[in-house]
């Protein structure tokens, strides 16, 4: 099978090919055409060469794949001009490249990061000779063809920046034989730029067939600063000989180039946030008259603060109810919200429809049709699942009415499945099924992911009956999403409960078509990550490194989806068996760890008020509030736009039950901001655990008092393979003990280790130290 052939069992990425020519691509054919000068230095990986070819305008690095294929990037950029290289120095790690040019100098530091795969990292800095205005600037990165026509070659783009994301573009070189590519630009270097011109970095990580790469965003007004240092370019560049047959070799290899990336970047470092204050802030504020409505005696939730056009949703009741029911759990503390909410869950089923509808069904008719989804028909695909998953929970849990309203909806959401042949649309008329919004734009499709939360709701209904009609749905639904490729993500909470789904229909059949299912879901989702930190504009008062993306054209982030994402990655990690793949310890512990930190800034007290909107399209924003606002922004857009989400205000209570771990006896709480498993205070004073992720990377322990006492004398021992060490502690203002804490080992936690040793006699002998791995 030839590359050509391969790449159609990925639907919705057709090979791309040479159409037209721009003047900085002519200029190319001069620089690396026949004519092209002798390399001034080479560098190989295996069977991957590299060369560094000095032309009139740029300074090329071109890589060359065993198959003969060769992409060219553009490591330095003299418009209208000459560039000439001055100086080479060899570095530990690779080398360093001083150029002058007519714009001014240029470094360019080239290295080659040490993570087991071939990988170039480019860093060009340049200062210029005057102020420089920029109107245009070319992308960097050219797949070649042969030499006697270099702009002919062929491949195909799977992925590339949309909007704020993540700086990438995902292809691969199929004619003349080339590999894939995971090019990778480190925005967060590229600030300074976007503050001196005033520019954003949104859209600026892409291009067409056979440009791409990154060009700098343009500026006519503000110039960039004269004799100053400034970084224009920070690539990281992932190289494999293999092309992907289909969509289940393209996620495990984007994901595999991804956590390499990773691994080179430097550390996003965070900081410590109280969770458990905030968790109080937010359970006084719910009670805020502007957070609910009254409907015949009961208290519902708003979707928004103050959003009293709208009637009760379900959607909106769940989603804070689920993580307030796990908070209560945890803390062993009565909230009567619980009660009221799980309480007024009946009134939401549609009795003419027979299923949990999405309007409170006895209000609907209120809605004043403004919207597709403000219409009392319409049913947006993903919502009815997405509600039948949470009651399923409340149901698996043993609350008989959830378990009522989630058997009397299951006939209804099979129907809708099938009608459809689990391919849905964005909206439809629940009580004819006519199609009322097909496509999200035209040849996108509809909801393209729902197959898979529509597969978890069949999961939780045969976990709930044992009836086996229900693993054959999960099981249909589930083979309909192979194929879609980087096109299966809508949204990003649905396709991460899909991937749950997925994961467990492996661990129930065995069949290993789920579980790498589960990797297409998890790579689309990483592809709507935000992998650099904003820091122009409003951005500099709050943190976006890891932010997930809710929508896949959304040009912010959300907190609804990424308090659920967050959940549904807990969730994966904890259920997946056997030995993980090295990107899933590396990346999703890493999210989690962001998160923590990151997710703070939804709420308005946190922010400055000049960084929020006073004019929100739903409700009204109150900073006095602690319920988060739903969307934050690229620094040049307020944050809050869209307006401050009731239904997003479980964002602490799922926190703390999956990173808080009590020890009620002796009054105080172990907190670790990776995933831990095993946690156990059975033995007489300790508390072991085990922590998970890369050993290359370390997390945040602390361990605070749980009320106003003083903690006990602690130790902290930490074991891997035949490696003991004991942690020493930082100790911080609130009085709380700090550690680093490297991943995948075993930790204990003593206290009173000295009174206990005393009582026993026991000398102190301390474990041998081992190296951090």
């Amino acid at each position: 099978m030839d590359e050509k052939e391969k790449l159609k069992g990925i639907t919705g990425f057709e090979e791309q090919q040479t159409v037209g020519l721009s003047p900085w691509m002519l200029s190319l054919l001069d620089e690396l055409g026949s004519e092209r000068k002798s390399p001034h230095w080479t560098y190989s990986f295996e069977d991957i060469s590299l060369e560094l070819i000095e032309g009139t305008q740029s300074l090329w690095i071109v890589t060359r794949f065993p198959g003969g294929g060769e992409i060219a990037f553009r490591a330095a950029y003299c418009p209208d001009g000459r560039l000439e290289i001055d100086q080479i120095q060899q570095t530990d790690t690779g080398i360093d490249v001083e150029i002058s040019s007519t714009v001014g100098g240029f470094r360019v530091q080239v290295e080659f990061p040490h993570t087991g795969r071939a990988m170039l990292h480019c860093k060009t800095v340049l200062n210029p000779v005057a102020p420089l205005l920029i109107p245009f600037w070319p992308r960097d990165l050219i797949p070649l063809g042969r030499e006697e026509n270099l702009p002919a070659s062929e491949g195909v783009i799977y992925a590339k920046q949309v909007g704020p994301r993540s700086g990438i573009v995902y292809f691969s070189l199929t004619r003349p034989r080339g590999g894939s590519v995971l090019y990778f630009q480190n925005l967060t270097s590229i600030n300074e730029y976007c503050k001196q011109t005033e520019t954003s970095l949104a859209d600026t990580v892409g291009g067409e067939w056979p440009e791409l790469g990154f060009a700098l965003p343009t500026t006519t007004e503000k110039p960039i600063a004269a004799d100053r240092d400034l970084v224009i370019s920070d690539v990281y560049m992932v190289l494999d000989s293999h092309v992907p047959k289909d969509d289940l070799e393209m996620a495990p290899q984007f994901l595999d180039m991804l956590a390499q990336v990773f691994l080179a970047l430097p550390r996003n470092e965070t900081e410590y946030v109280h969770w458990p204050q905030i968790a109080e802030k937010s359970l006084r504020d719910l009670e805020n008259e502007k957070c609910a409505t009254q409907v015949r005696g009961r208290r519902y939730l708003n979707a928004y603060v103050a959003d009293y056009d709208n009637p009760p949703e379900s959607m909106v009741q769940l989603t804070a109810l689920l993580p307030l029911l796990e908070y209560a759990e945890w803390s062993g503390e009565e909230i009567p919200l619980n009660d009221e909410l799980l309480g007024g869950l009946p009134n939401f089923y549609d009795k003419d429809a027979q299923v949990l509808g999405r309007w409170m069904a006895a209000e609907k008719n209120k809605l004043d049709g403004s919207e597709p989804q403000k219409k009392p028909e319409a049913m947006d695909s993903w919502y009815l699942y997405h509600s039948l998953l949470n009651v399923s929970r409340l149901a698996i849990h043993g609350d008989k009415t959830a378990q009522k309203l989630f058997i009397d909806s299951l006939d209804y959401a099979i129907k809708v499945a099938h009608h459809f042949d689990y391919h849905w649309p964005v909206f439809y008329n629940m009580y004819t099924l006519e199609v009322q919004v097909p496509e999200t734009k035209e040849g996108a499709g509809g909801e393209t992911d729902v197959a898979g939360v529509y597969a978890h709701v069949m999961l939780q209904a045969y976990q709930l009956t044992k009836e086996e009609r229900y693993l054959e749905e999960a099981k249909k639904a589930a083979r309909t999403l192979k194929g879609l490729g980087f096109n299966l993500f809508y949204q990003a909470n649905i396709t991460l409960f899909g991937a749950g789904a997925l994961l467990r229909l492996w661990k129930e059949t065995g069949d290993e078509y789920f579980l790498q299912q589960s990797f297409v879901n998890l790579a689309n989702t990483f592809n709507h990550m935000w992998l650099w930190e904003c820091n122009y504009g409003y951005a500099e008062h709050y943190r976006t490194f890891f932010a997930l993306f809710p929508l896949k054209d959304a040009p912010y982030t959300a907190v609804y989806e990424e308090l659920e994402g967050f959940a549904a990655f807990h969730d994966y990690f904890m259920h997946y068996s056997g030995e993980m793949p090295e990107w899933l310890r590396v990346l999703v512990p890493e999210f989690l760890r962001n998160m923590l930190y990151k997710a703070s800034f939804y709420y308005p007290p946190n922010l400055p008020k000049e960084v929020m909107t006073e004019n929100p399209k739903t409700g009204e924003l109150d900073p006095k509030l602690w319920i988060p606002v739903e969307d934050i922004y690229d620094g040049y857009e307020l944050a809050g736009q869209v307006g401050q989400e009731v239904y997003g205000a479980g964002l602490p209570f799922g926190i703390i039950p999956r990173h808080y771990w009590r020890v009620p006896e002796k009054n105080f709480m172990i907190y670790v901001d990776y995933p831990i498993t095993e946690f156990s205070t059975v033995h007489e004073g300790k508390a072991m655990f085990r922590v998970l992720g890369d050993p290359r990377f370390y997390c945040r322990l602390r361990i605070m008092p749980s009320g106003r006492g003083k903690l006990p004398n602690i130790e902290v021992i930490t074991e891997r393979d035949e490696s003991t060490e004991t942690l020493q502690p930082r100790e911080t203002t609130e009085g709380h003990l700090e550690y680093d804490l490297y991943g995948d080992r075993t930790v204990i936690v003593q206290w009173n280790v000295s009174e206990r040793k005393r009582a026993n006699g026991k000398n102190n002998k301390n474990g041998r130290k081992g190296n951090k791995q």
